[in-house]
């Protein structure tokens, strides 16, 4: 990691949270499993395995959480991995893995490159692979859904299986309008047509979340938006790094913000999420949409980027005077903070937010915490939780925090048990890189 990387990993590290307290529960920690070649997402397998993504290393393992031992399960050799969010990512287990009826089957996201040639066209793909129990090895790849957008930042890519035999699958706005993208303009807004359908050209899917038949298609039931309905399930998402089913078939995604207002947001079908005319909630406190692509009189090209403050050139947005009459707000951000927040002495007022797991166990389990969602930091090295109402669509309380380390925490699964809580880190983590740690509940 380059010098300035862990100053500002360590800086941000120390700049307390906002409206965050620490939890007062107990946990014992063990390191399961180390030399990831960073583990993207995790899963729990009918085998009893941790089953991963290693978004570096393109591959697929099968991690026995008592002892640490791993065996692969696939190397995805096709796979394009050249950025900080690509390779091999989202993965879904079939409801009927292992249970001998025909459906062995794993779901696998991951970037590649569709041209023949010299030349480089990424995208984003679902391949579904057949597990042989025999030689404990994933095989017979078949693509489910291809041509999808994969640039160089915020792909998303978190994979769901949905408890109504469909895929749900996380697109990020792919960074533009911010750093070395900031000239390109955010299309989380646009929704495609019925020509982009028929054409299968999946482009104005940047920014979504979309719902997915087994077999690739759009489901019938899929929401209408603009007159079309396609695979597209919400939109104006930023960079969805999270997305969970609960039991009930409610669905939460955590989402990264600009500098501020990350989210933890309850996903219904056809709902609009506000990015980028809205960051959080729509409130006007720090946030405004500058797009950088229409600056005019003064081009684009010209300016150099700043992510608080733009140049009068740049159109401005305040949050207020955006208006759509199926936006949705956040059930919680991390953090909003107002005009006295010093950008430049706290740090950016964000935890990055990655995998999500839902807390569900209501015997046996760790008091108090049924109807919880666990949120991993990326930035501050935290795995925070927001209790939830009954209904499970409202938060409840404070935002607690838990584990605090100077890692990336990448993704987070809770055990059956409801007792151990597993969580992954990225390769650029000071404390245990590479890793996927255990946290159990002491009484």
């Amino acid at each position: 990691m380059p010098t300035i990387w862990v100053l500002l990993l360590f800086t941000w590290i120390l700049t307390p949270a906002q409206d965050a307290v620490p939890g007062q529960e107990r946990f014992s920690t063990r390191v399961v499993a180390t030399g990831l070649a960073n583990p993207w997402q995790m899963r729990w397998g009918p085998d009893g395995r941790l089953w991963v993504t290693e978004r570096v290393g393109k591959r697929v393992v099968r991690i026995d959480p008592a002892n640490g031992s791993s065996r692969v399960a696939v190397t995805v050799a096709d796979a394009v991995q050249r950025h900080a969010q690509d390779g091999v990512l989202g993965l879904a287990l079939h409801p009927d893995l292992l249970k001998n009826r025909g459906a062995d089957f794993v779901y696998v996201v991951l970037t590649h490159d569709v041209d023949p040639g010299a030349a480089e066209v990424r995208r984003l793909a679902i391949r579904r692979y057949t597990y042989e129990p025999r030689t404990e090895t994933l095989g017979s790849p078949t693509v489910i859904l291809d041509n999808l957008p994969a640039g160089e930042d915020h792909l998303g890519a978190r994979l769901v299986f949905g408890l109504d035999q469909t895929l749900y699958l996380t697109i990020g706005d792919q960074g533009y309008n911010q750093l070395s993208l900031f000239c390109i303009p955010i299309r989380s807004q646009e929704l495609p047509t019925a020509d982009d359908v028929r054409a299968r050209n999946f482009q104005r899917y940047e920014g979504k979340v979309l719902r997915i038949g087994l077999d690739g298609s759009v489901p019938a039931d899929n929401p209408t938006l603009a007159g079309v309905r396609s695979h597209v399930y919400s939109y104006g998402h930023r960079n969805t790094q999270g997305l969970i089913q609960a039991p009930d078939g409610k669905l939460y995604a955590s989402e990264h913000g600009p500098s501020m207002d990350d989210e933890l947001n309850l996903i219904q079908a056809g709902r609009n999420y506000g990015w980028p005319h809205v960051a959080g909630y729509r409130d006007d406190r720090v946030y405004v949409y500058a797009n950088w692509s229409r600056s005019a009189p003064a081009p684009c090209a010209s300016l150099k980027f700043n992510d608080i403050v733009a140049p009068p050139s740049v159109p401005q947005q305040k949050e207020s005077e955006w208006i759509a009459p199926d936006s949705m707000p956040p059930l919680r951000t991390f953090f909003t903070v107002g005009s006295e927040y010093k950008f430049a002495q706290q740090g950016n007022a964000t935890i990055a937010p990655s995998g999500i797991d839902v807390y569900t166990a209501t015997t046996g389990g760790i008091p108090g915490w049924t109807k919880s969602v666990l949120v991993t930091g990326l930035i501050r090295g935290t795995v925070y939780r927001v209790k939830l109402n009954d209904a499970g669509d409202a938060a409840s309380g404070p935002t607690l925090e838990y584990f605090k380390a100077r890692t990336r925490y990448r993704d987070v699964l809770i055990a059956p048990d409801g007792r151990t809580i597993f969580v992954a880190t990225d390769a650029s983590s000071q404390e245990h890189p590479g890793a996927i740690l255990a946290f159990t509940y002491q009484p």
